[in-house]
């Protein structure tokens, strides 16, 4: 059995909608952020990055969305989040992903947890100052490039589309108005009538 390691309210919502997407075998296994348990030995012996989502899978254990996400596709084919059989086709949802990893996640973490990258009040507060330009300027290259619709990669359901909603559920927190990128706020809204991603979110705030 699959067992995921999420915290409520964090990108982990991902690959928690997309276990539920492929009907995995799986346990959603919760950590409490208030308790700070994601940095309790239990968990660091299983995770040393001390971060979600973690998958335990029968291999070993998996960490980053990008890699969660392409596994949970590639051992539940039959699900089709994504194009599998086509090499460049695949490369493309691994380039979406990792760019929300890399950039978009990046830029929103500069308003949420600028410590991790300076101890400066007057540096940390310009971070907090700069972030809702930042998370901005990344929503629109992906609105206005690199969103096909009605969802991410165009006609089909991918691993792409819960990522991207995890994001988009954060507009408003980071002070981006969802007007501004009209097929995003458009797609967010469609994922939310899906009845895994209601499901799932409802577990979430069961657990908090």
């Amino acid at each position: 059995m699959l067992k995921l390691y999420y915290a409520p309210n964090t990108c982990a919502l991902a690959a928690h909608i997309a276990l539920e997407d492929v009907g995995a075998n799986y346990e959603a296994h919760r950590l409490d952020f208030n308790r700070e348990e994601q940095r309790q030995a239990d968990y660091l012996a299983i995770n040393p990055k001390g971060r979600v989502p973690a998958l335990s899978c029968p291999e070993g254990l998996l960490t980053e969305n990008p890699a969660i996400l392409a596994y949970i596709a590639q051992t539940h084919e039959a699900a089709n989040l994504a194009p599998l059989g086509d090499a460049f086709a695949f490369a493309k949802i691994q380039a979406f992903n990792n760019y929300l990893a890399s950039t978009l996640h990046v830029a929103h973490a500069h308003g949420k947890r600028a410590e991790r990258w300076a101890d400066d009040k007057a540096a940390k507060k310009e971070m907090y100052r700069k972030m809702p330009e930042i998370v901005l300027s990344s929503f629109l290259l992906i609105e206005e490039e690199m969103f096909k619709g009605p969802f991410v990669m165009g006609e089909a359901y991918t691993i792409c589309d819960p990522y991207l909603f995890t994001f988009a559920r954060w507009m408003e927190a980071d002070k981006v108005d969802p007007d501004l990128l009209p097929k995003l706020r458009d797609h967010r809204q469609m994922m939310l009538q899906r009845p895994n991603v209601q499901k799932i979110i409802a577990d979430e705030l069961a657990a908090i």
